[in-house]
């Protein structure tokens, strides 16, 4: 299938701009090669080669373009789609920009590190293609506003990669909420436990060969060369992430987000530690949201609610008839002192997902915004955001909602946005 004009076309033109198998469709629909899907992947280490086997494997899809700055990972990509789709004549490629000039790709996903995440969805909207981008939507505030200001002004699909959003539980959660079981809602607590590895020292050293370290850090500050900086540890570092509460908040604050829709933010207060070794981003984080009408908690450990102890993820909703307490792949509502994981008489009333994967593939063709579409998780990812600026600068904020601005902190302004390192402001 083809709708869309390369990104020359545009710039010519002046328009510069995992959880369970309810995760994943079912293999078994048999498609014409002219409604196939021509999808590319940017990122191909960890959960980019997730996304490599689960969009390999969707019916509709041929993948034919793969992008890593890592010539090892490209290589070990290239040999599993080989494996997947024995015919493939998809092209490799260490230089993102090269894959987005292509006019015969509908769709990309993008698996680097966060601090790439925006630029290169801004530039594949740009360039006429949808995305399935990796979580979190983005580095900064400011880079989701543009991310959605682009998408509207390209007509583009946004998928964000928070595969959990797929599930039954999750979907039966919602019901179950929003049928007024547990009553209205007024205090919500979040956690997830785990501390990040210690690492370092730094053992300052010259790339590989086979890495580009100076594309690698793109738009983030320049830094010299460690391992223990690079691929997978990146998100312990502030240039680069948010550490594990930036990692996991979009995974359970989406239950909270789509059952409840939490608006009118007011105060954000936030405590925390540094880590030890050379990484920066918080050890731990507890964050105090306050909303209109809920206040809403996050904590490194468990709260002191009954069943959140056996739990390392979890949500906890206090309604005024009752509670919910949940997770990934369960849930326990109570009730008048009575406990069950179920209400039978609360109707199905959502549409279960095809897969995450396949919803985004759908949403590709029929030009319907997906679940996890860029709206929605932009609104889900800013409180994440705000909790690290209240972090790093260790004072309470208070929060415009209107006007997507701190009141009266020049300060805690300043860190929505980040100018990009010279060079790699490629918008």
């Amino acid at each position: 299938m083809q709708h869309t004009i390369n990104r020359r076309d545009f710039l010519k033109q002046g328009s510069v701009a995992t959880a369970s198998l309810a995760l994943f469709p079912s293999l078994k629909r048999r498609v014409a090669p002219s409604d196939r899907v021509r999808v590319a992947h940017i990122g191909l280490n960890g959960m980019g080669t997730n996304h490599l086997n689960w969009f390999a494997k969707l019916p509709e899809v041929e993948i034919v373009g793969l992008c890593d700055v890592d010539q090892t990972h490209l290589n070990k990509a290239l040999t599993t789609l080989q494996t997947l789709q024995p015919n493939t004549v998809a092209k490799t490629y260490a230089d993102f920009r090269y894959l987005l000039d292509r006019n015969d790709i509908d769709a990309i996903t993008c698996a680097t590190p966060d601090h790439w995440h925006a630029q290169i969805a801004i530039m594949a909207f740009q360039a006429g293609k949808d995305v399935y981008g990796e979580k979190p939507l983005s580095y900064s505030v400011h880079e989701g506003q543009q991310m959605l200001k682009t998408l509207h002004r390209y007509d583009r699909i946004f998928q964000l990669g928070n595969q959990i959003h797929a599930t039954d539980n999750y979907h039966r959660v919602v019901e179950i909420i929003q049928s007024g079981a547990i009553g209205k809602v007024n205090t919500v607590r979040l956690w997830k436990t785990g501390f990040p590895p210690v690492l370092g020292p730094a053992t300052y050293q010259t790339p590989p060969a086979t890495l580009n370290w100076d594309m690698w850090q793109g738009p983030a500050p320049v830094s010299l060369y460690t391992p223990e900086r690079c691929h997978v540890n990146f998100r312990y570092f502030l240039d680069y992430s948010g550490g594990v509460f930036q990692d996991f908040w979009c995974h359970i604050a989406d239950i909270v987000w789509w059952a409840i829709n939490p608006t009118g933010l007011k105060t954000i207060q936030a405590r925390g530690e540094a880590p030890e070794g050379i990484a920066n981003a918080p050890k731990w984080i507890d964050v105090d949201y306050g909303f209109e009408g809920l206040n809403l908690h996050w904590t490194s450990t468990p709260p002191n609610v009954p069943g959140a102890d056996k739990r390392h993820i979890g949500a906890f909703f206090e309604g005024d008839k009752g509670t919910l307490l949940c997770d990934y792949d369960s849930r326990e509502i109570t009730i008048n002192g009575v406990t069950m994981t179920d209400i039978p008489e609360v109707p199905i009333t959502l549409d279960r997902s095809p897969g995450h994967q396949q919803n985004f593939i759908d949403s590709v063709k029929s030009r319907k915004q997906p679940e996890s579409n860029l709206a929605y998780v932009r609104q889900m990812t800013l409180p994440m955001h705000l909790g690290l600026i209240a972090y790093r600068l260790g004072q309470p904020l208070e929060w415009n909602a209107r006007k997507e601005k701190f009141r009266h902190n020049a300060e805690a302004n300043a860190l929505l946005s980040r100018d990009y390192r010279k060079g790699w402001n490629l918008l």
